[in-house]
């Protein structure tokens, strides 16, 4: 997952890169309230791809005396930062030009380089949505859309396939404002395109800070791996109650399980010691993606009292 979170990240960050460029050197010709908030849009969108990157780098880190669990959780920080860069500078600084252009509209000098730049970004900003939704489809299965972006643990790969969707809406709205303040003479419809533009950049940037708060406070493993686990543990012979099975994601791919298990009173020590270790290893080898598993073996009598408060 992690060499496909790159692919779309780079996809995005070479097109959002020539994108900026070229809608900056349109606004400097056209004057346009618009191009200009698109402009900003795709200079924030790179700026969030070169995070993403860091924050895939740091993941990687190897655990240490400070972060026993390794820095896994990094890559969510930096996500929750990119929602609140897209807020705050893309959303925040295209909702400031378009009701300056509302309150002092100024006329398109020539809308022809808008049209080009726009055509044009169409094509690269479709281009990077296509390969995230590729590598995106390749986890939802046959989950609803908005269900899968719901339950991902990789937030790379949905915030950009998030901002590139923003993006496209964003160039429809720039494209109708200015076509519609020219045909009709009416300024102030290129800067209400602006605020079209921060409304739906503001609208992707809370949904992905709330989605990213979610990975960031810890999140369960999806059903499927822990009824799975629930299904290793439980149906074994020398078990006689899962008393308790918490999952959480420290990164992307890395799962933390803990479980509380009532053995057999019959069972000694060593053979208690000699099913952990299988547990373990069977959990290990049926979800690659579990990284630490930690069995505790105790009565469900004692586990009830301990959890009363």
């Amino acid at each position: 997952m992690a060499s496909g979170s790159k692919k779309v990240i780079y996809a995005a960050l070479i097109g959002n890169g020539l994108i900026a460029i070229s809608k900056f050197t349109a606004a400097a010709f056209t004057g346009s309230s618009a191009m200009l908030s698109e402009g900003v849009h795709s200079l924030v969108d790179t700026g969030n791809q070169v995070l993403m990157l860091h924050g895939l780098a740091r993941a990687k880190k190897a655990p240490d005396g400070k972060h026993p669990f390794g820095y896994g959780m990094e890559l969510y920080f930096w996500a929750f930062v990119v929602a609140i860069l897209i807020f705050a500078l893309g959303s925040g600084i295209s909702l400031y030009e378009g009701i300056k252009h509302v309150l002092q509209p100024e006329l398109i000098k020539d809308p022809t380089w808008n049209y080009v730049v726009l055509g044009l970004a169409m094509v690269f900003e479709g281009w990077a949505w296509w390969v995230a939704y590729k590598e995106f489809k390749l986890t939802k299965g046959e989950s609803s859309f908005w269900y899968s972006i719901r339950k991902s643990k990789d937030p790379t790969i949905f915030t950009v396939l998030l901002e590139d969707t923003a993006a496209m809406l964003g160039l429809i709205a720039a494209f109708v404002g200015i076509y519609l303040s020219q045909l009709l003479s009416i300024p102030e419809l290129d800067g209400m395109a602006s605020i079209v533009i921060a409304i739906i950049l503001g609208a992707v940037a809370v949904f992905l800070a709330i989605e990213c708060k979610g990975l960031l406070i810890g999140e369960s493993a999806q059903t499927d791996v822990i009824d799975g686990i629930k299904s290793i543990v439980g149906d074994d012979p020398q078990i006689t109650a899962v008393n308790e099975l918490l999952t959480m994601h420290m990164g992307p791919n890395d799962i933390l399980v803990n479980a509380s298990l009532d053995f057999a009173d019959n069972l000694t020590s060593s053979e208690v010691e000699g099913a952990i270790s299988s547990f373990e290893a069977r959990i290990k080898e049926q979800f690659p993606n579990v990284k630490r598993v930690f069995i505790e073996a105790q009565s469900l009598a004692a586990h009830m009292k301990a959890s009363v408060k």
